[in-house]
Formats: structure tokens, sequence, C-alpha cells
């Protein structure tokens, strides 16, 4: 991993230089209010909870955090940058630790601007505090999660429209795993051990059971596993070269 914090700080700096990274958090702010208080219907509920808001967190995310990753490594193959950053006293898996933890930690500076939400619902009512800091360290796992596919594909390419449509769709998966109608199109002929291991990898089931306060270690164990097998695929991509 030598090497992987100057990487990162290069990186997470690189973000905020360009009007790409506030153009994002702008989208991403606008989008959570928009389907929170219009969509979502908030304050017609007379609830103060974020449900609704957390709700919705995956499907922005689905489209969001794979427009994030596309660029990690396949604007360095494009631009020609890859071999200039490898001649660097860094290491391959700290070359991808740092750009990934960048990546996150911005996405993680997206999802603290929607602080402002939780001050709200305390300021209407007495919302349960811990579910909803469950609820955020759920929604940043996700957010981890999508991103290690999206970077791990957008390893293995040079272009960026493949790798955005390419992790969505792989995302998109991941949460239609558990999703009911999947499940019930495999009951009934598919042992019950396969449907258990199909929910297992659903990011819907996951998160749904920490956004409601419930942060059990099997759920942390899985999105670790993911990110961890996720990183070691995008290094073993830049090692093969593949991509290019």
């Amino acid at each position: 991993m030598r090497g992987w914090l100057p990487i990162f700080k290069r990186e997470l700096s690189g973000y905020f230089v360009t009007p790409v990274a506030y153009v994002f958090i702008v989208i991403f702010l606008a989008l959570t209010g928009v389907f929170t208080f219009e969509i979502g219907s908030f304050y017609e509920q007379g609830q103060a909870e974020l449900r609704t808001f957390f709700g919705f967190h995956p499907w922005l995310y689905l489209c969001l955090i794979p427009a994030v990753a596309m660029r990690l490594w396949a604007e360095e193959r494009k631009g020609g940058t890859l071999e200039l950053l490898m001649t660097l006293p860094v290491t391959r898996a700290g070359a991808v630790l740092g750009k990934y933890l960048a990546a996150w930690a911005f996405c993680g500076v997206a999802l603290l601007l929607t602080i402002p939400m939780w001050i709200t619902v305390n300021w209407l009512g007495d919302p349960d505090n811990g579910a909803i800091a469950a609820a955020y360290v759920g929604s940043f796992l996700l957010a981890g999660g999508f991103l290690a596919i999206g970077s791990a594909v957008s390893a293995g390419t040079r272009s960026q429209v493949i790798a955005f449509i390419v992790s969505v769709v792989l995302c998109f998966g991941f949460l239609l795993a558990g999703y009911g109608p999947v499940i019930n199109f495999f009951t009934g002929w598919a042992p019950q051990s396969i449907l258990e291991a199909l929910a297992s990898f659903s990011f819907l089931t996951r998160f749904d059971s920490i956004a409601k306060g419930v942060i059990d270690l099997r759920d942390l164990i899985f999105f670790g596993s993911l990110i961890a097998a996720c990183l070691t695929i995008n290094a073993a991509l830049l090692d093969t070269g593949k991509g290019e």
C-alpha cells in the first residue's frame, strides 16, 4: 500500500479544482430534495423521520456514483497518464487504494452536506437519531460498494462511457438481487440455498437493514469484502494491462 496517502491527497484536492465536483454536489443535493419533498411527500407524512430521504439513496447512487467512478482509471488510460502514474514511487495497490479512498471521501462530503435534513427533522419533532445515524453509515457504505464496482470497471477500459454503462448495469444487478419480483421469479424451482445466496448479495436488503438502525456485523463484513474484492480486481486489471 506504499504511497497511497499522497495519491489520496492529490486526487481529493483535484476534485475541487474543477467545476465537475461542484456540479455533482449540486445535482446530488437538488435530487435528494426533489425526491424527498416532492416525490416522497415529506411534509404530508406528518412524521419527523428520514426514511423517505434515505429510501431514494440507492437509486440516486445508481446513476451518480458510476459517474464519479468512470473517470478514475479510464481517464488515466485515455490521457496516457497511467504509465506516468505507475512510474511514481507508489505501488499499484497504493495507487488503487489512494484513488478509491479519495473518490469515496468526495462522496462522503456530498453526503455530509445533507446534514441540514437531519437538523430539520429534529426541529420539527423528536426523531430516532440513532436510526438516522445508522442510515448515514449505511448510505456511506452503499456509496462505497457502488464506487468499488465502478472503479474496477473503469480499470478495464479507456472509455468513460463504457465504464459508466457497465457500472450502472452491474450495480443495478446488485440492487435487484434482493428485489421481491426477482426472488419470486426463482421461488418454486430454485433451491432455498440459492435464494438465500442471491438475497445475501442484495444492496437493498443490506441497506434497508442498516437504515432501520440495525448495524449488523454481517452487513459490515459484506460491504468490506465486496470493496476489497473489487479493489483487488482493479489492481489485477492494471497489472495485466487489460483495457490498453
